[in-house]
């Protein structure tokens, strides 16, 4: 049997699982998908993705936090509503909260103003943070610089930058979640030939379902929707990340699992 997996980002909250759930994750554990944790990234999709957590409390655990593309909706009063929540043990980080310059759907003081109070509430809680960067590395970096002294663990999810900026991450002792985008023969050709120089104990890996399903998955004809991600491709994506590290699929599956369960203080099974 293969090592189990662990997708750390799944926006399992998302409408167009309503109709599937169990199925979807009966897939999932049927490839090695052992545990997911669901992304909260707004008040409703959080307090969704943590009700599906306690409903499906032997796989699911969830995050509480507000994107960046929603931070012109933010107040103050969300901070409560995102505390409360955190103290639900099947809370494991605050966001998906942080910086995206590339679509630009709220503006910019307002995305480093939501970011800025999740960190705040992050440290007080002593939580991970679950980050979200787009074409904003200077800023992210910027504001990760300062708070990084005061926030436990912070993993940059969905990573695509490039060398420099990985390293510039690395440097802050920041994890790394990778995802299908290293899939995509069009934009992630880059993220194969840097993803050797993040170390063991600081990479993880993430299906973000339902967006980037992995262009090259070869059994897409078996899925509900040939263009809806699932949790199911998260071992097709660890395989590939395992080839370009020149890794065996049990070794990198078991450090990623390993560094997954630390990070977001999961059960071990």
């Amino acid at each position: 049997m293969q090592f189990p997996l662990v997708d750390i980002g799944a926006n399992l909250s998302h409408s167009s699982f309503s109709d599937d759930l169990p199925q979807l994750l009966e897939r999932a554990s049927s490839v090695g998908v052992s545990q997911i944790v669901i992304t909260g990234t707004s008040i409703s999709s959080s307090e969704d993705s943590l009700r599906i957590a306690k409903q499906y409390h032997d796989t699911c655990y969830s995050t509480a936090g507000i994107h960046p593309h929603e931070a012109d909706s933010f107040q103050q009063t969300d901070l409560n509503l995102l505390r409360t929540m955190a103290a639900d043990d099947r809370v494991k980080a605050i966001g998906e909260t942080g910086l995206d310059y590339n679509r630009n759907y709220a503006q910019r003081s307002h995305q480093l103003h939501a970011f800025e109070a999740q960190l705040d509430l992050a440290a007080e809680l002593r939580m991970p943070v679950f980050v979200h960067e787009r074409d904003a590395a200077e800023d992210m970096l910027n504001m990760l610089t300062r708070y990084r002294s005061r926030i436990c663990k912070i993993v940059v999810h969905c990573f695509t930058g490039d060398e420099a900026t990985l390293k510039s991450y690395l440097d802050l002792d920041i994890y790394i979640g990778v995802t299908g985008w290293i899939c995509d023969e069009r934009r992630g050709l880059h993220l194969r030939e840097i993803v050797p120089l993040i170390p063991q104990g600081r990479l993880m890996i993430e299906t973000d379902s339902p967006y980037l399903m992995p262009r090259d998955f070869p059994e897409k004809k078996q899925l509900q929707s040939s263009r809806r991600n699932e949790p199911c491709t998260l071992s097709h994506i660890a395989a590939t990340i395992a080839g370009c590290r020149g890794e065996s699929y049990d070794c990198f599956a078991e450090h990623t699992t390993r560094t997954s369960r630390e990070f977001f203080s999961l059960d071990v099974l």
